[in-house]
C-alpha cells in the first residue's frame, strides 16, 4: 500500500505564487510517472502537470510557462510550483503517482486565486 501526502494549498492573490508537494511512502519499490491534476466543480478532474521517472514533463496548455513539475525520487515527492496564478486556476488539486501497475491518488488541497 502506498500512502501520498499532499501540501502546500492555500489562499493566494492573482499573480501570486504557490508550491505544492505530494510525498508518497509505503511499500514503493521505485516510482514511475507522477503528475498532478485539478478539478472544480461539476467539471471532469484535467491533468495540470506530470513528470515521468526520466524527467520528461507534459503539461496542460493552460499552464505552460507559469507552473513547473519537479520530482525527488531519493524522497519519492513530487512539487508542483504554481507562477503568477489567475482566478481560473482555483481548484482542488490531487497529487497522482503511478507504481506499477496501481495509480494511486491524493487526498486534494484547495488552491483559492483571488482577483
Amino acid at each position: 500500500q502506498v500512502h501520498l501526502v499532499e501540501s502546500g494549498g492555500g489562499l493566494v492573490q492573482a499573480g501570486g505564487s504557490l508550491r505544492l508537494s505530494c510525498a508518497a511512502s509505503g511499500r514503493i519499490f521505485s516510482i514511475d510517472s507522477m503528475g498532478w491534476y485539478r478539478q472544480t466543480p461539476g467539471k471532469q478532474r484535467e491533468l495540470v502537470a506530470a513528470i515521468t521517472s526520466g524527467g520528461r514533463t507534459n503539461y496542460a496548455d493552460s499552464v505552460k510557462g507559469r507552473f513547473t513539475i519537479s520530482r525527488d525520487n531519493a524522497k519519492n515527492t513530487v512539487y508542483l510550483q504554481m507562477m503568477r496564478l489567475k482566478p481560473e486556476d482555483t481548484a482542488v488539486y490531487y497529487c497522482n503517482v503511478e507504481v506499477r501497475p496501481i495509480v494511486y491518488w491524493g487526498q486534494g488541497t484547495q488552491v483559492t486565486v483571488s482577483s
